[in-house]
């Protein structure tokens, strides 16, 4: 008995305000976006990099739209991973599809986790041996690790308070740095890498994660109060929040910064871009928001993964071992996602970090579309052609970012096609497996024929 009670989560229904959703969201977002990617966005297209924000946004709109519809008619707190099992069912693709989304979270925390390391060793002069950033990386998540210990109220107490402060820095940074600036005539002449259409779309698809947080409100679900109404808002406010934002802060860094120079400090553009702007000073201002929006974004990633991990383990999608670890399933998915997150802080830099988050979350993102406009589509009353342009964009911005990793760094392509082709396999090989036990999986909670 003790066993099952083990593997018993325990949501705790209308425990997240819609405010506290809203900056659990923001936190991933904007920790992510605007201090690591502006730099890899340059790389890619140059000085179009605002204009890539936009069109992220653009893409990101019509995206939010199937997870808006199917969380306003199934709200849940295992969010994506039961999303796709309403779709797919007890099957590979559901598994398959949820892992990636979980590993692109993983991902995220450790993209967030190295930003936070560049940003604080600026005060410091930099980090000429190379050590520090992970060093301090590691650390912030250990340290998200035991605020997430402590349960709902005080990640979104602390997640707010970082959220409110952080925000408001940023926008005083934009607004201060396209005050200062000598002039807002951004050179759109300039290009990046090639300069070539593929390489616009990768910016695109880079961006595209600068926005993904808001999945992380999906992963609340069931904790959100009345879930039908404010989960959808959350998601909107939060997306809105941040496309204003992120075109202030982009023409700001653009307006005091060559190309040259943000790509040469593309893991800390802005603080970078605040020197000139405004001096020494308005480093240590930027750097002190980049702090605290990463510490913000790791803390409300772990959240919210940690309970998409266990929902998919109590759907029985996938293998769980307690490793003699005591407490409920969604604390053992949190070590587990804490201990994941730390190898690839220690070991991965931040593009390739980058470069595989964006492909997982694309080809995850495109099962989700896929799900409603061919299974779900009647139930949640979606609009056909919505997720349908949702999927030729995702493939698009996915196209062109796989064309110019594969010119500049075809390895982490290899990567993130062998994990992908592991996950199946695995996933195929253990679904086979609990199935021939004759165990039977998660409640079937829909008649849809997937033949």
């Amino acid at each position: 008995m003790s066993r099952e009670q083990d593997r018993t989560t325990r949501y705790k229904e209308g425990s997240l305000t819609l405010a506290g959703t809203v900056m659990l969201g923001t936190g991933v977002m904007i920790g992510a976006g605007i201090f690591a990617l502006t730099g890899q966005m340059a790389q890619m297209t140059g000085v179009l990099f605002p204009l890539a924000f936009l069109a992220a946004a653009v893409i990101v709109s019509f995206s939010s739209y199937s997870y808006i519809k199917i969380s306003d008619a199934y709200p849940s707190a295992g969010g994506i991973g039961m999303y796709l099992h309403k779709a797919y069912g007890n099957r590979l693709p559901t598994a398959f599809n949820a892992l990636l989304m979980y590993f692109s979270m993983v991902i995220a925390q450790s993209f967030l986790a190295r930003t936070f390391g560049s940003y604080t060793m600026q005060l410091f002069g930099g980090d000429e041996s190379g050590r520090m950033v992970p060093i301090l990386g590691v650390s912030l998540i250990l340290a998200a690790f035991l605020i997430n210990l402590l349960g709902n109220r005080m990640i979104q107490g602390v997640a707010s308070f970082i959220g409110i402060l952080k925000i408001g820095g940023i926008v005083i940074f934009g607004v201060v740095g396209v005050w200062v600036a000598d002039s807002l005539s951004v050179d759109f002449s300039g290009t990046g890498e090639a300069g070539a259409t593929g390489n616009f779309l990768g910016a695109t698809a880079l961006g595209i994660l600068a926005f993904k947080g808001f999945t992380t409100i999906t992963n609340s679900g069931s904790e959100v109060i009345d879930p039908k109404r404010n989960v959808g808002r959350a998601i909107i406010i939060s997306i809105a929040a941040c496309v204003v934002i992120y075109t202030l802060v982009g023409f700001a860094v653009a307006s005091n910064l060559s190309l040259a120079e943000i790509i040469e400090t593309q893991d800390y553009s802005l603080a970078a871009a605040a020197r000139p702007a405004l001096g020494e000073y308005a480093v240590w201002f930027t750097v002190a928001i980049a702090m605290m929006a990463t510490a913000g974004g790791i803390l409300a990633s772990i959240f919210a993964v940690s309970r998409m991990l266990a929902m998919l383990t109590e759907m029985k999608l996938v293998p769980h071992r307690h490793f003699g670890m005591p407490g409920s399933i969604q604390k053992h998915t949190l070590v587990y996602t804490v201990v994941l997150g730390l190898v690839l802080t220690a070991f991965f830099d931040l593009s390739r970090i980058a470069a595989l988050g964006i492909v997982f979350y694309l080809v995850m993102d495109i099962a989700i579309h896929w799900g409603v406009l061919r299974y779900l589509r009647h139930d949640v009353k979606a609009k056909a052609w919505v997720p349908a342009v949702a999927i030729l964009l995702d493939l698009l911005v996915l196209g062109g970012f796989v064309w110019v990793k594969l010119n500049s760094d075809p390895f982490v392509i290899g990567v993130a096609v062998g994990t992908m082709v592991v996950i199946a396999a695995a996933e195929q090989f253990f679904l086979k497996r609990f199935q021939e036990t004759g165990h039977s999986g998660h409640d079937e909670s829909h008649a849809h024929d997937h033949h």
